[in-house]
Protein backbone atom coordinates (compact mmCIF):
# COMPACT_ATOMS: atom_id res chain seq x y z
CA UNK A 1 0.00 0.00 0.00
CA UNK A 2 1.95 2.89 -1.02
CA UNK A 3 -0.32 4.58 -3.63
CA UNK A 4 -3.62 5.09 -2.34
CA UNK A 5 -6.68 6.86 -3.71
CA UNK A 6 -9.45 7.89 -1.40
CA UNK A 7 -12.57 8.86 -3.55
CA UNK A 8 -16.07 9.94 -3.55
CA UNK A 9 -18.52 11.83 -3.29
CA UNK A 10 -18.28 15.76 -2.72
CA UNK A 11 -18.39 15.79 0.91
CA UNK A 12 -18.04 12.32 1.79
CA UNK A 13 -15.16 12.56 4.13
CA UNK A 14 -11.98 11.74 1.30
CA UNK A 15 -9.85 14.76 2.38
CA UNK A 16 -10.06 13.63 6.01
CA UNK A 17 -9.73 10.24 6.07
CA UNK A 18 -7.05 10.99 2.93
CA UNK A 19 -4.99 12.88 5.52
CA UNK A 20 -5.24 10.55 8.46
CA UNK A 21 -4.25 7.23 6.26
CA UNK A 22 -1.22 9.83 5.15
CA UNK A 23 0.41 9.85 8.92
CA UNK A 24 -0.75 6.79 9.98
CA UNK A 25 0.89 4.98 7.38
CA UNK A 26 3.97 8.02 6.77
CA UNK A 27 2.87 8.49 3.00
CA UNK A 28 2.92 11.93 1.40
CA UNK A 29 -0.78 13.44 1.42
CA UNK A 30 -2.23 15.49 -2.14
CA UNK A 31 -5.67 16.73 -2.85
CA UNK A 32 -6.93 16.65 -6.01
CA UNK A 33 -8.61 20.26 -5.67
CA UNK A 34 -5.72 21.74 -5.89
CA UNK A 35 -5.06 20.69 -9.22
CA UNK A 36 -8.59 21.01 -10.51
CA UNK A 37 -9.17 24.36 -9.29
CA UNK A 38 -7.61 27.52 -9.47
CA UNK A 39 -8.08 30.77 -7.67
CA UNK A 40 -12.05 32.10 -8.29
CA UNK A 41 -12.84 28.29 -8.60
CA UNK A 42 -11.79 28.79 -12.64
CA UNK A 43 -11.02 24.66 -13.48
CA UNK A 44 -7.48 24.02 -14.42
CA UNK A 45 -7.25 23.43 -17.78
CA UNK A 46 -7.30 19.62 -19.00
CA UNK A 47 -3.65 19.39 -20.53
CA UNK A 48 -2.67 21.12 -17.58
CA UNK A 49 -4.26 18.79 -15.03
CA UNK A 50 -3.54 16.53 -16.80
CA UNK A 51 0.39 16.96 -17.02
CA UNK A 52 -0.01 17.55 -12.60
CA UNK A 53 -1.67 14.51 -12.33
CA UNK A 54 0.77 12.26 -14.05
CA UNK A 55 3.55 13.99 -11.93
CA UNK A 56 1.49 13.40 -8.76
CA UNK A 57 0.84 9.83 -10.01
CA UNK A 58 4.57 9.08 -10.90
CA UNK A 59 5.90 9.31 -7.45
CA UNK A 60 6.17 6.02 -5.73
CA UNK A 61 4.26 6.70 -2.73
CA UNK A 62 1.70 8.97 -2.05
CA UNK A 63 -2.40 9.41 -0.78
CA UNK A 64 -4.46 11.08 -2.96
CA UNK A 65 -8.10 12.18 -2.32
CA UNK A 66 -10.23 13.22 -5.39
CA UNK A 67 -12.20 11.73 -8.16
CA UNK A 68 -10.36 10.17 -11.25
CA UNK A 69 -9.88 7.72 -13.51
CA UNK A 70 -6.39 8.41 -14.36
CA UNK A 71 -5.30 8.57 -10.13
CA UNK A 72 -6.89 5.32 -9.92
CA UNK A 73 -5.62 3.50 -12.74
CA UNK A 74 -2.59 4.13 -10.98
CA UNK A 75 -3.36 2.94 -7.49
CA UNK A 76 -2.49 -0.11 -5.89
CA UNK A 77 -5.27 1.01 -2.67
CA UNK A 78 -8.64 2.09 -3.82
CA UNK A 79 -10.80 3.17 -1.06
CA UNK A 80 -14.25 4.24 -2.01
CA UNK A 81 -16.54 6.38 0.35
CA UNK A 82 -19.57 5.49 -0.73
CA UNK A 83 -22.00 7.47 1.44
CA UNK A 84 -25.56 8.19 1.30
CA UNK A 85 -26.37 11.78 -0.56
CA UNK A 86 -27.71 12.86 2.50
CA UNK A 87 -24.27 12.31 4.57
CA UNK A 88 -22.72 13.83 1.78
CA UNK A 89 -25.11 16.87 1.54
CA UNK A 90 -24.37 17.57 5.40
CA UNK A 91 -20.77 17.24 5.98
CA UNK A 92 -20.67 19.53 2.72
CA UNK A 93 -23.21 22.33 5.04
CA UNK A 94 -20.76 21.82 7.23
CA UNK A 95 -17.73 22.40 5.52
CA UNK A 96 -19.46 25.14 3.87
CA UNK A 97 -20.28 26.77 6.91
CA UNK A 98 -16.91 26.73 8.20
CA UNK A 99 -15.16 27.91 4.92
CA UNK A 100 -18.14 30.39 3.78
CA UNK A 101 -15.81 33.15 2.90
CA UNK A 102 -12.53 31.80 2.78
CA UNK A 103 -10.55 28.84 1.03
CA UNK A 104 -10.37 25.22 3.02
CA UNK A 105 -6.64 24.03 2.95
CA UNK A 106 -6.50 21.57 0.15
CA UNK A 107 -7.57 24.72 -2.19
CA UNK A 108 -5.87 27.30 -3.80
CA UNK A 109 -6.68 30.92 -2.20
CA UNK A 110 -9.58 32.58 -3.78
CA UNK A 111 -11.90 29.70 -2.90
CA UNK A 112 -14.25 30.55 -0.70
CA UNK A 113 -17.40 27.43 -0.21
CA UNK A 114 -19.91 30.48 -0.95
CA UNK A 115 -19.60 30.88 -4.65
CA UNK A 116 -19.40 26.59 -5.41
CA UNK A 117 -22.51 26.01 -3.58
CA UNK A 118 -25.09 25.88 -6.58
CA UNK A 119 -22.12 23.26 -8.33
CA UNK A 120 -21.46 21.30 -5.28
CA UNK A 121 -25.34 20.51 -4.43
CA UNK A 122 -25.43 19.58 -8.87
CA UNK A 123 -22.52 17.22 -8.09
CA UNK A 124 -23.81 15.63 -4.89
CA UNK A 125 -26.76 14.66 -6.45
CA UNK A 126 -25.69 13.64 -9.51
CA UNK A 127 -22.53 11.20 -8.31
CA UNK A 128 -24.81 8.07 -7.67
CA UNK A 129 -25.85 8.22 -11.29
CA UNK A 130 -23.03 10.15 -13.08
CA UNK A 131 -19.68 8.83 -11.53
CA UNK A 132 -20.30 6.23 -9.01
CA UNK A 133 -20.61 3.65 -11.97
CA UNK A 134 -17.04 4.01 -13.51
CA UNK A 135 -15.86 4.23 -10.05
CA UNK A 136 -17.04 0.61 -9.02
CA UNK A 137 -16.49 -0.45 -12.83
CA UNK A 138 -12.65 0.18 -12.38
CA UNK A 139 -12.25 -1.07 -8.86
CA UNK A 140 -13.45 -4.62 -10.25
CA UNK A 141 -11.40 -4.27 -13.65
CA UNK A 142 -8.39 -2.46 -12.68
CA UNK A 143 -5.32 -4.31 -12.69
CA UNK A 144 -2.75 -2.12 -10.85
CA UNK A 145 -5.06 -1.96 -7.50
CA UNK A 146 -4.18 -5.02 -4.88
CA UNK A 147 -6.31 -3.84 -1.84
CA UNK A 148 -9.71 -2.62 -2.35
CA UNK A 149 -12.33 -0.98 -0.19
CA UNK A 150 -15.77 0.16 -0.79
CA UNK A 151 -17.09 1.61 2.24
CA UNK A 152 -20.71 2.38 2.59
CA UNK A 153 -21.14 2.98 6.66
CA UNK A 154 -19.82 4.34 9.64
CA UNK A 155 -18.83 0.64 10.67
CA UNK A 156 -16.99 0.31 7.60
CA UNK A 157 -14.66 3.13 8.06
CA UNK A 158 -14.07 2.43 11.95
CA UNK A 159 -13.24 -0.93 10.55
CA UNK A 160 -11.25 0.28 7.88
CA UNK A 161 -9.02 3.09 9.69
CA UNK A 162 -7.21 0.41 12.29
CA UNK A 163 -6.91 -2.09 9.90
CA UNK A 164 -4.92 -0.38 7.71
CA UNK A 165 -0.92 -0.05 8.43
CA UNK A 166 -1.60 -4.14 8.78
CA UNK A 167 -3.33 -4.59 5.47
CA UNK A 168 -0.38 -2.96 3.84
CA UNK A 169 1.74 -5.81 4.73
CA UNK A 170 -0.53 -8.43 3.85
CA UNK A 171 -0.37 -9.85 -0.12
CA UNK A 172 -2.34 -8.65 -2.72
CA UNK A 173 -6.06 -8.79 -2.13
CA UNK A 174 -9.21 -7.28 -2.72
CA UNK A 175 -11.30 -6.84 0.50
CA UNK A 176 -15.04 -4.98 0.15
CA UNK A 177 -15.58 -4.01 3.85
Amino acid sequence: MNRILVTGNAGSGKSTLARKIAVQLGLPYHSLDRIVWQSGWKKTPKDDRDRQVRALTDQEQWVIDGVSYAVQEAADTVIFLDVPRRVSFRRALKRNWRYAFHSRPELPPGCPEILIVPTLCRIIWNFPRAIRPGILERMEKARTVQHSFHVTSGGDLARLLPTLADVRSLKPSRIDS
